[in-house]
């Protein structure tokens, strides 16, 4: 019988305000532990929390990006558990009304050879559940002599959630996803999309089931994938190890699971018998965010020209191939500085094989 994944990603990714989303404190990464913290983000008793706008305009304007419908008023809910990297016992997030709902994307998914010689990429579209805004906990660091220390200067830096559907069939489809979704936020300069600092970190959620069949087995998921490569492992393992208990007969177990690079395998964080109970419930020291008309066409007026839609035109004005489109859009500053070259020598097709070649070279060293 032939198995195949079932994969579903949550992407968080910090947003590129100077501010944090309920308080003044700076986001700035790599100051010394604690040090951007007041008591609103240490959730001290009596303190109250005020919107940051630009957040919210960053997460209207990544909505808009996905094709998500834009909730014009959406509401901030508290999420409640307790870590030693949460100070206020709860987090603010969004739950049964967030910013954005449904959309999707399609995206190329590599590069095939036609019949006329010619190279074009075969497109995929995969489907998102929702988008909503959310304030970041701090971090906790264990040491290897058994302590544990907690630098809370992450907490209330704000992040917006990416949820998809169960669309990826295989590894490589997700990590081309994630691969889309972070050239997307570099585009819009909403996020750095720096993943070893964890501007952008993921979640995926992982079953196997019969090829075609239409149920869904039973998932689990893998938390804190916090690089491309570790995206791709952890999912070929989990989904390799999951066949295997089914093909012995045994049963998958709701659970999360977390990869160990060392070992080369995802291990065991803790079972989940049943949904953990979060007791939302909105959020009484804030209002309700309301994205009036005209704010939402000022920030949809804002709207650069996308990576899809620019490789397209890249294609069409300058005569390239898919396979160089794709080369000079892969970052907004790069296809700014092709565009520009172009437009000072008119030789579309030698600027790429210089840029990719050469200028590629030189820019790595």
């Amino acid at each position: 019988m032939s198995i195949e994944a079932v994969i579903g990603l949550e992407v968080h990714a910090q947003l590129l305000t100077r501010s944090k989303i309920f308080c003044p404190c700076s986001t700035r990464f790599g100051a010394p532990p604690n040090s951007h913290t007041c008591p609103v983000c240490l959730g001290m008793p009596g303190v109250l929390p005020v919107l940051n706008r630009e957040a919210v305009r960053m997460a209207v304007l990544t909505g808009l990006a996905l094709g998500c419908r834009i909730n014009q008023k959406s509401v901030f809910a508290r999420k409640n558990y307790f870590y030693p990297d949460l100070p206020k016992g709860y987090q603010i997030s969004q739950y049964d009304r967030p910013i954005g709902e449904g959309g999707s994307v399609e995206i190329p998914m590599g590069i095939q050879e036609r019949g006329d010689g010619d190279a074009r990429s075969e497109e995929k579209r995969f489907r998102l559940i929702r988008i909503h805004l959310e304030e970041d906990a701090g971090k906790s660091i264990h040491e290897p002599g058994g302590d544990s220390l907690v630098n809370l200067n992450r907490t209330g830096v704000p992040l917006v959630e990416i949820v998809t559907e169960a669309d990826f069939r295989s590894p490589d489809e997700a990590h081309e996803f994630l691969q889309y979704l972070r050239r997307l936020l570099l585009y819009l300069e909403v996020c750095d999309g720096n993943m070893e600092e964890g501007s952008l970190r993921c979640d995926a959620n992982v079953s196997v089931r019969p090829a075609g069949s239409p149920g869904y087995g039973t998932k689990t998921e893998i938390k804190n994938l916090n690089s491309f490569r570790f995206l791709c492992k952890a999912l070929a393992y989990e989904v390799e190890r999951q066949t295997k208990v089914l093909a012995e007969g045994g049963e998958i177990r709701q659970e999360t699971r977390l990869w160990d690079e060392q070992t080369g395998r995802t291990v065991l964080m803790r079972t989940k018998e049943e949904a953990h109970d979060y007791r939302y419930f909105p959020d009484p020291d804030l209002l309700p965010v309301v994205v009036s008309d005209e704010w939402l066409e000022e920030i949809r007026s804002q709207m650069p020209e996308l990576p899809t839609a620019r490789r397209r035109r890249f294609e069409s004005v300058y005569g390239l191939d898919d396979e160089a489109a794709a080369a000079v859009t892969q970052s907004r500053p790069f296809a700014d500085f092709y565009e520009e070259a172009v437009r000072l020598c008119n030789r579309p097709a030698e600027v790429v094989h210089w840029m990719v070649g050469d200028l590629t070279r030189d820019l790595k060293k």
